[in-house]
């Protein structure tokens, strides 16, 4: 990888930023982790402040609304985090010269096509989250910072961190009952996979959209049937449609009802596929007894 003098990583107490902070400092970095009391993205002025105090050369982005279900109701605040705040970081990254990496999601698309989505496929969101982070990307391409990087990816989950394993986990634990939508298809994404393929990319000098996901995909019943199974949890998990689902809960966002990423191009370049998601399951699993 190219030397950079100083990283910064914004959303840093974030699962993301975790994995990237432990990734870099395997490589002798010492990421700077910036938090929303450091640095409100959607704040210009702290924003600048940020890039001031800390001079980085490689910024990478974490921050974000993430609440998909929430930025319904906080559609505002959501476009501000995730579209506005996406472009005041790029804005100063140009400023300053400053490479910047921002992560996405399959959300961007409507999941009415019959193949894994390509990088440069028409994105069509189809909830106030989806329609956020895509705003943040065209800020990003508008503004063009010096070899910029968007990366997407899909079903995030990690150690550190709210992430649906957790809460099948504890809800099964807990005795509660169990209702998984089971027509949604998309690949889980092990947070620290994605944190050491992602340096991948900066590595090679990528730019511009890449899709970054583990391979398999699968079903949220599928997966939440797979957890307990690692886990070795005694529990009933019933499918159910997303049409039921939305009649129990209305206020839910909507979902694209299939959003496997094509991560073809990565493999290409990096010569290698990323691992399927149950084998990152079962490190998900062995970091969890461990406590760490």
């Amino acid at each position: 990888m190219e030397t950079y003098r100083s990283v910064v990583i914004t959303g840093g107490r974030g699962m993301l930023a975790h994995e990237l902070s432990a990734v870099l400092q395997s490589r002798g970095y010492a990421p700077v982790l910036a938090d929303r009391r450091e640095c409100d993205i959607s704040d210009r002025a702290q924003v600048a402040k940020l890039f001031e105090a800390h001079r980085p050369t490689l910024l990478l982005n974490c921050a974000a609304h993430t609440g998909v279900d929430q930025c319904e109701d906080e559609q505002e605040r959501a476009n501000a985090i995730n579209g506005a705040g996406v472009g005041y970081l790029a804005e100063v990254a140009r400023e300053r010269g400053t490479k910047l990496v921002h992560f996405s999601t399959d959300f961007v698309f409507d999941g009415h096509i019959d193949r894994p989505y390509r990088p440069l496929d028409i994105p069509n969101p189809l909830s106030a989250y989806g329609k956020s982070k895509l705003l943040g990307e065209e800020r990003v391409k508008q503004v063009a910072p010096p070899s910029w990087l968007i990366v997407r990816t899909s079903w995030l989950f990690g150690r550190h961190g709210h992430c649906f394993p957790k809460v099948i986990i504890d809800r099964a634990r807990a005795g509660q009952p169990l209702k998984v939508v089971n027509d949604q298809r998309g690949c889980p994404t092990y947070a620290a996979d994605l944190a050491a393929a992602t340096l991948e990319l900066i590595d090679r000098r990528a730019s511009g959209i890449w899709h970054v996901t583990n391979t398999n995909p699968t079903t949220w019943f599928d997966f939440a049937k797979s957890i307990l199974k690692q886990f070795e949890i005694a529990a009933e998990v019933t499918p159910i449609s997303t049409a039921k689902w939305v009649e129990m809960r209305p206020k839910q966002a909507i979902r694209p009802a299939y959003s496997v990423l094509d991560t073809s191009a990565f493999a290409a370049l990096t010569g290698r596929q990323m691992r399927p998601w149950p084998d990152a399951l079962r490190d998900y699993r062995n970091q969890w007894e461990k406590g760490s």
